[in-house]
């Protein structure tokens, strides 16, 4: 949502303490969350301290999935909680990593801007950040900042001292401090002890930012009284501080914030103009986000990413929002894709998820997924990679034993699944791959049009293997076909089964387009399908 701006943009930025994992980014989108239900405009931007250029190349089981944006910018996972709960898609300028900021400096420094003066972190990294932060707040009411990583570490130091500097260049009345704290509880003397929290803050008004508003993590509500001794030693006042405990759903979070009345205390703070907060549809989904209904649906995630479930967040939310959308519950299980052979019984489960990933590890279980899916009628969601499994899959069944992608055999003498052409030899860079929002046309009649409820889709892309041209043809013998074509190209885009309930595969990540407040129509169906396989 855009307004004409009659008002200098308001800035908030989050921070954090004690330690890492506290929840910034939901923090963050809770915030706007708020702000918007009243009526303003609003942007978010994540600013990384990792020296990496974007999250394109970060390890998945380290930082969890990366998340791609309309135009193709490959980004941390908190800007898909920042979609989700604002409803918006945002642009690569809601990313900012260390990496882009020094390579930046760096050139403006080979071609002379700095016309001979020193380069240094001071001023010249400071407001090269500080401007990135400006350009991403142009146009709307309110920029929200989550500064990653943690009050202390290092590399976080120029983000730290660039958003206090950020003040003077934009007066402080127009920024808003947020900081978020833990609160570790001692079993032994059954307390809720402050001092890392006191701590935290006093270190960062050692770097010159007094914080507005508090936010204190915990496991459990703590007393009441906690409130007091926080305010009494971090200078922030009580109506200013908001208790965190553990919430039921990641969606709980803007309505505890809500009750507590933060949205309010930042309005008054930045002089916000807002209208009365209309949060009924919010409301309505976490309602059905933490009702536990008496049908139930068990998902099996085939994959080989299992150290951490951020991996697959977008995957994750979109199959939950699906669920309780449709009325049932839903446990989502983890299939390593390394040990799925012939062996392994998938008929436990309602339906199967092979996510994207890149890669030769656990190829041959998922395949082995797709083609039990195909052959016992299983309800099958393949994602990106998923498409490209599925693809070889039918081939194998049906002759072409040796079918394969050239991303695991590069001398296949059937490659199905090959490179994007004019990417030849560049396999292992970063920045080859097709990325962010292409068109697709689906067949009529189709199953993938059925559940769009639609014959023209726009997705978001991230890979660099294709279906190869050569083999489309033979689809239909091998009981799949191609229902979703780039208009521009026409390279597939979706693949489904033929005579099958649903099994239906995207080059594609719909995930990146779920909403907690309704279902990707994809994950939709396969859901209904689950649901149906059960009668």
């Amino acid at each position: 949502m855009f307004s004409v701006a009659t008002k200098p943009t308001k800035y908030i930025f989050v921070t954090g303490g004690v330690l890492s994992g506290l929840g910034k980014g939901i923090t963050a989108a809770s915030i706007a969350n708020l702000l918007k239900a009243r009526g303003l405009s609003v942007n978010l931007q994540k600013c990384d301290p990792y020296l990496n250029v974007d999250a394109g190349l970060l390890n998945p089981r380290e930082h969890g999935e990366c998340f791609v944006t309309k135009d193709g910018a490959e980004t941390d996972l908190d800007l898909g909680h920042y979609e989700r709960f604002i409803d918006e898609e945002l642009t690569q300028i809601s990313s900012l990593m260390s990496g882009r900021v020094l390579r930046q400096v760096i050139e403006d420094e080979r071609n002379g801007k700095y016309e001979g003066r020193s380069v240094q972190i001071i001023p010249q990294v400071t407001s090269k950040i500080q401007d990135f932060i400006e350009e991403a707040g142009k146009g709307f009411d309110v920029h929200i900042v989550e500064i990653g990583g943690t009050v202390g570490d290092y590399e976080s130091l120029s983000f730290i001292e660039a958003i206090r500097e950020f003040s003077m260049r934009v007066g402080r009345e127009n920024c808003c401090y947020v900081h978020l704290v833990y609160l570790p509880y001692l079993g032994a003397s059954k307390e809720t002890k402050t001092k890392p929290a006191q701590n935290s803050v006093r270190e960062i008004r050692g770097l010159g930012i007094q914080p507005d508003i508090l936010m204190a993590r915990s496991e459990a509500m703590p007393p009441p009284s906690v409130k007091t001794k926080l305010s009494q030693f971090c200078g922030v006042g009580e109506e200013a501080i908001a208790l965190l405990p553990n919430a039921r759903s990641i969606y709980d979070v803007p309505l505890t914030l809500e009750d507590e009345g933060i949205a309010d205390v930042i309005a008054g703070k930045l002089d916000l103009q807002t209208t009365k907060p209309d949060l009924s549809d919010w409301r309505e989904m976490v309602k059905r986000a933490t009702t536990k209904y008496d049908k139930k649906v068990t998902i099996g995630i085939v994959a080989k990413y299992m150290d951490n479930a951020d991996t697959y967040m977008c995957v994750f939310e979109a199959l939950k929002a699906a669920a309780w959308w449709n009325d049932v519950s839903i446990d989502i299980e983890w299939v390593d894709a390394t040990k799925v052979d012939d062996a392994v019984d998938l008929s436990a489960y309602d339906g199967i998820v092979v996510p994207g990933g890149f890669g030769t590890r656990g190829v041959d279980g998922k395949i082995k997924a797709a083609q039990t899916a195909l052959q016992t009628k299983l309800p099958y969601l393949g994602l990106c990679y998923g498409l490209h499994m599925a693809v070889i899959a039918a081939a194998r069944l049906h002759g072409v034993t040796d079918a394969s992608t050239t991303e695991v055999d590069p001398d296949t003498t059937n490659p199905v699944i090959a490179t994007m052409a004019g990417q030849e030899g560049k396999e292992s860079t970063g920045g080859t791959m097709r990325l962010g929002d292409y068109d697709c046309d689906l067949t009529p009649g189709s199953l993938a049009a059925k559940v769009y409820g639609s014959e023209k889709i726009i997705e978001r892309h991230r890979h660099r293997y294709e279906c190869n041209a050569d083999y489309v043809e033979q689809y239909e013998s091998w009981g799949i076909r191609a229902v979703g074509r780039n208009p521009q190209t026409n390279l597939v885009e979706v693949i489904e089964g033929v005579d099958h309930p649903f099994f239906l595969a995207s080059q594609f990540h719909p995930e990146f387009k779920g909403r907690p407040v309704r279902a990707h129509p994809m994950f939709d169906g396969f859901i209904k399908a689950a649901i149906a396989r059960q009668k």
